[in-house]
């Protein structure tokens, strides 16, 4: 009994003692944590010159917003112009590429001071916007104003706010003497609204600027404000790839006063109905995964429980419903398919040969093409219906790993600046130029610093496009902390 109640004593003790060593150790990793997520490298500038640098990105926004670089025809060199000008007078290496009349890349470089240097980290940009018409406007899209405390101009939300983003980085490093561990290269290209002609050239005739980088960050990602607060951080780490297709039906033509049941247009119609009608196969990425899951916390518990097994989920007929009904979730589970262009007859009285559409079609990582192209025409089912890609250019999605400096980095700094606000790998709906690096070794990733409400991200593209003040004020500091936790020493 009394060795029992001994060894009891001791194992208490030990116990005892053990719970204080952990407690210890998690308050020293605590403390540890906490410090690290402080340590930033804007905290030591002066708040008075941080003011400074948010000044400077409000007026370099306007002066951006400003330049018309509608694509087409893009004038991109009007941009490169406004960069170099900026970039010259704070003593920063660059060069410009015209690219075709009136059309330019531009390259700058700020060098690294280690004498083991890591790969360079590229920020990349494009300069050119997409059209917009004046009438439909509150304000003109290239004034520049502001108005309701927001800046107001078309490439507000695309891209030309991280392009400024970018830019101010760039100064702040230079001014503030930054010591950095990799090369930082700033990338302005033109004609990314098009057919990416300006990327394309630049990695063809000026790969050796690229200097074997290694991380890479462009447009993208989504920052939700939701009711004041950060809803979710998401990080860009792959989009679904492009492949349009056009779908041109056959018929006997003729007068329109004798209708033809079996004519072009009338088999279009049929075979776009089928089309419509098609629910393309669900499946779960890993990476989709992995955004559903660290989402579930924050959504209602059907969904929760829906999101951490999104596997076993797609055999229940309520989640496949609430899917395929919500637009931001539908697009991330399978290929999609959306009609938008329709052609046939120029005469109102004439039944044509032919009636034409074009299909959106846009492909999962991993997916196959030709695969994809066969479906679709089983589903039409009309040896009088041919479905044709528009391009045999057809690059096969890609993504990047979230387990890399880089994406830390974003990580880290999001915690700071938006606590509570979960950090999410995320997959585009859209195409990005991250497409065209990745296959060079270059992990790249779509991140914003700025938030936006959903309202604010709908006028991409759209009409009366605009950025809040205090984004412009805040994001270049957001993207200058990335920046220096992934080259700064």
């Amino acid at each position: 009994m009394h060795r029992n109640r001994s060894t009891q004593r001791t194992s208490t003790v030990a116990i005892a003692i053990l719970m204080v060593i952990l407690a210890c150790t998690f308050c020293s990793l605590t403390l540890a944590q906490t410090a690290a997520s402080k340590a930033l490298a804007s905290d030591r500038i002066p708040a008075a010159r941080m003011n400074q640098y948010s000044d400077l990105a409000v007026q370099w926004m306007q002066e951006y917003l400003r330049v018309d670089t509608t694509n087409p025809p893009g004038n991109e060199m009007r941009a490169a112009a406004f960069f170099k000008r900026i970039l010259d007078a704070e003593g920063i290496e660059s060069r410009i590429f015209e690219i075709s009349p009136g059309r330019a890349d531009l390259w700058a470089r700020l060098p690294h001071a280690s004498a083991a240097a890591k790969r360079p980290v590229i920020l990349l940009n494009h300069m050119d916007v997409v059209t917009s018409d004046a009438a439909h406007w509150k304000v003109p899209p290239f004034s520049g104003a502001i108005v309701d405390g927001a800046i107001w101009g078309r490439g507000a939300q695309d891209m030309k706010d991280e392009g400024l983003a970018q830019l101010v980085v760039m100064v702040m490093l230079k001014r503030e003497k930054i010591t950095l561990d990799r090369d930082v290269i700033f990338l302005a290209v033109a004609d990314e609204e098009a057919s990416g002609n300006g990327t394309d050239w630049f990695i063809a005739n000026q790969r050796d600027l690229l200097g074997n980088a290694e991380f890479l960050i462009n447009e993208g990602g989504e920052n939700v404000l939701e009711n004041g607060k950060p809803k979710f951080i998401s990080v860009d780490v792959g989009e679904k790839t492009t492949y349009w297709l056009k779908v041109t039906a056959h018929g006997r033509p003729g007068h329109g006063s004798r209708p033809n049941p079996d004519s072009a247009p009338n088999r279009l119609v049929r075979a776009l109905d089928r089309v419509i009608a098609y629910r393309t196969p669900l499946k779960v990425l890993p990476v989709v995964d992995e955004f559903l899951r660290e989402m579930a916390p924050y959504e209602t518990p059907q969904r929760a429980a829906w999101f951490r097994d999104a596997n076993k989920a797609l055999a229940d007929k309520d989640f496949v419903k609430a899917l395929e009904s919500d637009p931001s979730t539908n697009y991330l589970l399978r290929n999609t398919v959306s009609l938008t262009m329709l052609g046939g007859s120029e005469q109102t009285n004439v039944i044509p040969p032919e009636a034409w559409a074009n299909l959106d079609v846009r492909i999962l990582p991993g997916e196959n093409p030709k695969e994809v192209l066969e479906a679709l025409k089983q589903v039409i089912n009309d040896p009088n219906v041919t479905v044709e890609p528009q391009s045999s250019d057809f690059r096969i999605a890609n993504y990047s790993p979230t387990g890399t400096a880089l994406y830390s980095a974003i990580r880290e700094v999001s915690a700071h600046y938006f606590p509570g606000a979960p950090v999410l790998p995320h997959i585009t709906s859209g195409y990005t130029e991250n497409q065209r690096y990745r296959p060079l070794g270059i992990q790249s990733y779509g991140y914003s610093p700025y938030l936006a409400t959903e309202e604010e991200g709908a006028t991409e593209h759209g009409n009366d496009e605009r950025i809040r003040v205090e984004e412009v004020r805040r994001g270049p500091r957001v993207l200058f902390d990335v920046v220096t936790r992934v080259a700064g020493e």
